[in-house]
């Protein structure tokens, strides 16, 4: 993962919600993996962003996607399971212990009448975040997320302001989920400069390609929820087909059974 993050030019991490979609991805030639908070929720059958998902359904669903590829593999710990500096720390290093080579820490605060922890906070976690990072016998890739922008803060200033300060307590990535245009992004990048900066794509419709944010300098393009959101919505589709029309032409096209059973015997 380290070495993925400081080689010459962009790579797309994209984001597993389970085994399968972990061996799917790895089968297509991506170079590493991240998990999401959302696929994770949906797969629970419960919603995401309000702290509904436990530690320990997150860390055993990140150790089941890293033992079912050979890829490096990341997690979203959200925001550390608790907002204490020492709980951020205890997560690192459980995730470390699932099989993970990174994962992120962000600000939120899973309440949506307070969404965002304070700044002196949120830079106390990301410190104790990359202290117990530091301590691990390998390189353990931390990112810090500043989540202004997803939570009704479009506040650009404010999340310069953290991302920087989580660059300058060692944070190896810095991310703002949200970030929508090619001067907000480019701000970003020469903000935190030399770190380098994931963006996520796939939360909306957008014009960018991997090639137009290389040129504006960031480093890593994560998917979040979208894939997952993409195979739940083609179920729906098809459900709902069934249900209103009583008809089967949504499995017109479909991969055949024996390809995803040869793909998952692999």
């Amino acid at each position: 993962m380290k070495a993925l993050h400081e080689r010459e030019g962009i790579f797309v991490i994209p984001n597993p919600w389970d085994a399968g979609s972990a061996k799917i991805l790895t089968s297509l030639g991506f170079e590493a993996l991240t998990t999401t908070s959302a696929g994770l929720a949906y797969l629970l059958g419960k919603p995401d962003g309000l702290a509904k998902v436990t530690r320990e359904e997150t860390l055993k669903n990140a150790g089941d996607i890293a033992a079912a590829t050979y890829l490096p593999v990341a997690a979203d710990l959200e925001n550390g399971f608790g907002i204490s500096p020492e709980t951020c720390a205890e997560t690192i290093l459980l995730a470390a212990q699932a099989g993970l080579v990174g994962g992120s820490i962000e600000d939120s605060t899973g309440n949506p009448d307070d969404p965002i922890v304070t700044f002196e906070l949120a830079v106390e976690r990301v410190k104790a975040a990359v202290q117990a990072a530091r301590s691990l016998p390998f390189h353990f890739t931390l990112t810090a997320r500043a989540e202004n922008l997803i939570h009704g803060r479009p506040d650009l200033k404010d999340t310069i302001r953290r991302l920087v300060a989580f660059a300058d307590a060692g944070a190896d990535v810095l991310f703002a989920p949200g970030l929508k245009t090619e001067d907000d992004i480019a701000a970003v990048v020469r903000a935190v400069a030399p770190k380098p900066v994931s963006v996520v794509m796939g939360l909306g419709s957008s014009d960018f390609t991997v090639n137009s944010l290389a040129a504006l300098g960031v480093k890593r393009i994560s998917l979040g929820s979208s894939l997952a959101r993409a195979a739940y919505g083609s179920f729906l589709k098809g459900a709902e087909e069934i249900s209103k029309y009583g008809t089967f032409n949504f499995a017109n096209g479909t991969v055949p059974y024996s390809e995803f059973n040869k793909l998952f015997g692999q």
